[in-house]
């Protein structure tokens, strides 16, 4: 066993102990080989304020945060955050599952950059963050119509069988 390994299960112990296996599952390895938990979404801010503030756990660093659209699955998304431990040299991915219309709190009281990362959520799955302290889209003009990253989003975009014309300045 690796001393990453030793590191991920006495983290996830903790996580188990101080919330219980009710509100903490854990993964085998994903995917992407990074170790990860689905926390219920009602405990979801404490778990991740334990996971940066415990002293053995010291996740430090939020490394990225995503959306997932699990079209026609439930829960239909789910919101990702990558975790690292610059002491424990340490990884792990934190999920938590979301049915259409539900928001999650944010997590930018926790790691300022998650701001960014929540508003491209926003932007891109229409998923809301409570409390976010400034939700709005970011690389989207406002009155953009949808959420592209949405499965049931249509692949040519919206009014792709109308032309397209430019009209130039001058020629109005």
């Amino acid at each position: 066993m690796t001393d990453e390994s030793k590191d991920v299960r006495r983290v996830t112990g903790k996580l188990l102990r101080q919330f219980g296996e009710k509100a903490i599952t854990v993964e085998e390895r994903s995917g992407s080989g990074i170790p990860s938990v689905i926390v219920d979404k009602a405990k979801i801010l404490e778990a991740l304020f334990f996971l940066k503030n415990d002293p053995d756990c010291v996740f430090d660093m939020l490394t990225d945060l995503f959306g997932v659209d699990n079209y026609k699955e439930k829960p239909r998304f789910e919101v990702i955050y990558f975790l690292n431990s610059l002491k424990n040299k340490t990884r792990l991915a934190v999920k938590v599952g979301l049915a259409e219309g539900e928001s999650v709190p944010t997590a930018s009281g926790i790691w300022k950059a998650a701001e960014w990362f929540e508003r491209e959520i926003y932007d891109m799955f229409g998923i809301r963050f409570e409390g976010h302290p400034d939700l709005r889209r970011i690389l989207l003009d406002d009155d953009f119509e949808g959420h592209p990253l949405r499965k049931d989003f249509p692949l040519e975009g919206r009014d792709f069988d109308k032309p397209f014309v430019v009209q130039l300045g001058e020629e109005k």
